[in-house]
């Protein structure tokens, strides 16, 4: 890799590296240790790789996307709860809060924040259930794969290289989540960060728009014990707040309080072992999360969403009717591949008609693959819609 970075000095500006070496501990992730990119590129004056890649990845067509993907309640529900675009925000926040504290790399956990989602399809996690046994044949359907295969191919930005070109920590960070635990070392304190920041922000978020929308009400949601203990916490410092305030500042205290014990769990460890790099950490397997007693009510709270609102008879009806459609779609595409793209038509040659088909229908947004079922594969008979031949 071209260092050039470190030894670029701008009157009066300080350089990355030695931002870096003021601010970010030694078991850091520093962008001077960056192997490099795929691709070699110059090094930018005055942004380092990993903000680069952050730039990259907010800048792509898939990010912009997620504005318009569920993330667990769709669009004909209201517009008060979270889209996947809101949601990655929301890890960005809370994962750059965590990282600051530990004193990681900020801009590499941004990039591996907005990255973390990119790949998935539209209708949640019901289009990815679907398009994994529609591909069951040829491999199944991973979101975290395939926003490897985003950055990497599909992405088209820059005339001298295809996909973005990210960094191979950035790549390497991605791939963990692939597989996780399917490594003989821990991955870098940056990828877990972003990993638990993705689940504290989805058990607040989901219990959250889960109230809002009427689906449950807070008084269902005291039955476990992290919510019961949050709504003390907050009537012990804000007296007997009631309906929507009481809801917000609960959802405060949840995320609030499970930052703090992952801190707290996190510091314990890093005083005890003094890790001196990035690679120690990795070889001692550290894994960040909550310590024991928070993790049990994490956990109690998980299956309490689970059964009572991803099961919810609203979201249910929902989720067949997407399936469905989805299920439809590709079976149409595969039959009438020249309603494909043509850039996605050249691409069957590469990986096969049918994860092209998936791969195109994944990188739809709701609104989009409605607009597509309806042009493509329905029609009025008798007020009932059919498959188009």
């Amino acid at each position: 890799m071209d260092h050039s970075i470190s030894h670029c000095k701008w009157p009066g500006l300080q350089t990355i590296v030695d931002r870096e070496q003021a601010l970010l501990a030694p078991y850091a992730m520093h962008s001077n240790d960056s192997v490099g990119r795929k691709y070699p590129e110059r090094e930018h004056p005055y942004r380092g790789p990993f903000q680069r890649d952050r730039d990259r990845v907010l800048h792509s067509a898939a990010y912009r996307r997620l504005a318009n993907k569920t993330q667990v309640f769709t669009g004909a529900m209201g517009d008060y709860h979270r889209t996947r675009l809101t949601h990655t925000l929301e890890v960005a926040s809370i994962a750059r809060t965590i990282g600051r504290a530990l004193r990681l790399n900020e801009d590499l956990i941004e990039a591996l924040a907005f990255l973390h989602d990119i790949g998935h399809p539209p209708f949640g996690h019901a289009g990815e259930d679907t398009l994994d046994e529609c591909l069951a044949d040829v491999g199944g359907f991973s979101h975290n794969q395939y926003a490897l295969h985003i950055v990497e191919e599909l992405e088209v930005r820059y005339h001298d290289f295809p996909g973005l070109n990210l960094t191979f920590e950035v790549l390497d960070g991605q791939a963990s989540r692939v597989k996780k635990g399917d490594h003989a070392v821990s991955p870098m304190l940056e990828v877990q960060v972003v990993d638990i920041a993705d689940s504290v922000t989805y058990d607040s978020h989901d219990s959250d728009d889960a109230v809002a929308l009427g689906l449950i009400s807070l008084d269902e949601l005291l039955e476990t014990s992290l919510v019961r203990e949050a709504t003390e916490r907050v009537r012990n410092h804000a007296g007997q707040l009631r309906g929507e305030m009481l809801r917000k500042a609960v959802v405060h205290e949840l995320i609030d309080w499970q930052v703090g014990d992952v801190l707290a769990h996190a510091g314990h460890w890093l005083s005890e072992h003094q890790p001196v790099s990035v690679d120690e950490v990795r070889e001692l397997r550290f894994r960040l999360g909550p310590g024991r007693e928070c993790a049990a009510k994490k956990v109690e709270l998980e299956t309490f969403l689970h059964d009572r609102v991803y099961r919810h008879a609203q979201l249910t009806r929902q989720r067949g009717r997407s399936q469905s459609q989805l299920r439809k779609m590709f079976e149409g595409y595969v039959k009438r591949v020249e309603l494909l793209p043509q850039k996605f038509q050249m691409r069957i040659e590469q990986v096969g008609i049918h994860r092209t088909v998936g791969e195109y229908i994944a990188g739809m947004t709701d609104r989009f693959c409605e607009q597509q079922y309806q042009r493509n594969f329905i029609r009025s008979k008798g007020g009932e819609l059919s498959l188009d031949p």
